[in-house]
């Protein structure tokens, strides 16, 4: 494996799923000797409570629950 240009490199995919390395992930870096250490950063929230956060607030309707859904079943 090589770093590029802009001082990156592929975690492979094997990798990425056994730690739960997925988009967005925050991580530390700690050098040991000759060695560096990747790490999920501490107390990291879930994907999915980041993608809702994230989300929230965001619609801008004035259709009801009923209408929004009668628009989708339609």
């Amino acid at each position: 494996m090589r770093i590029t240009s802009k001082g990156q490199v592929t975690i492979p995919v094997e990798i990425r799923e056994r730690l739960g390395l997925l988009p967005d992930t925050e991580v530390t870096f700690e050098v040991v000797g000759p060695t560096v250490r990747l790490q999920k950063a501490p107390g990291q929230s879930r994907r999915g409570a980041t993608v809702v956060a994230r989300l929230r607030g965001r619609g801008q309707t004035r259709l009801t629950t009923d209408q929004i859904l009668a628009l989708t079943r339609g």
